[in-house]
């Protein structure tokens, strides 16, 4: 899995922090004027429940190395842009996968997996010597397959998906998923997402 943050909201005045585009935001709420300590700001917003004006920052991740089956998670969450790689365009006769934990820890299973996985594999690419096209061949390719996708989310929405995706009944793909953007969403608006930090990563530690 490969996690990258691309993009980050950009507030053009001060020195550009999201952090600060949101107090701004939320200042004009209240006409009141910074006290140049955003991050004070937001927390007390977030603890009353003010979540719309974190609504006005937002992060681009390019995420590579997951599986379709995550994706196909990733992707109910609505309030966001996506952009992923297709399958209808790009030739897949080689096709990285997922495999699930569960099933690498056990050398039957593994077996099974080979044996299947291989002769999608061939399949798919009979299907292509015999001129049909990606399009179709790839009803064939299973969720295991491996994709790349860029997710474009605001703070509001990436605080509702930690919530949801970080959580120990989530599924384990996505959960890791959700974590490692966490991490990063942490580094550039700690005073958003430190509660979800805590939580998650640092008392999350232990289970992960």
């Amino acid at each position: 899995m490969d996690v990258e943050l691309i993009a980050v909201t950009k507030y053009l005045r001060g020195n550009g922090t999201p952090e600060e585009l949101l107090e701004h935001a939320g200042r004009v709420c209240y006409r009141s004027e910074s006290r140049g300590e955003p991050g004070k700001f937001l927390q007390a917003r977030i603890r009353e429940g003010h979540e719309s004006i974190i609504e006005h920052a937002s992060l681009t991740f390019e995420i590579g190395g997951v599986s379709r089956a995550c994706t196909h998670q990733l992707v109910r969450h609505r309030i966001a842009s996506y952009s992923q790689e297709s399958q209808r365009w790009v030739d897949l006769s080689d096709p990285e996968l997922v495999m699930p934990p569960g099933i690498a820890q056990n050398p039957e299973a593994v077996r099974i997996w080979d044996d299947l996985t291989g002769q999608m594999k061939r399949a798919y690419r009979d299907l292509r010597k015999l001129g049909i096209r990606k399009e179709d061949s790839r009803f064939l390719l299973p969720g295991a397959t491996a994709t790349r996708i860029v997710v474009t989310m605001n703070f509001r929405e990436l605080r509702h998906f930690f919530k949801v995706r970080c959580d120990r009944a989530a599924q384990w793909e996505i959960r890791a998923l959700a974590k490692e953007m966490l991490k990063l969403a942490y580094q550039v608006a700690p005073s958003v997402f430190e509660d979800l930090y805590a939580k998650f990563i640092e008392e999350g530690s232990a289970d992960a």
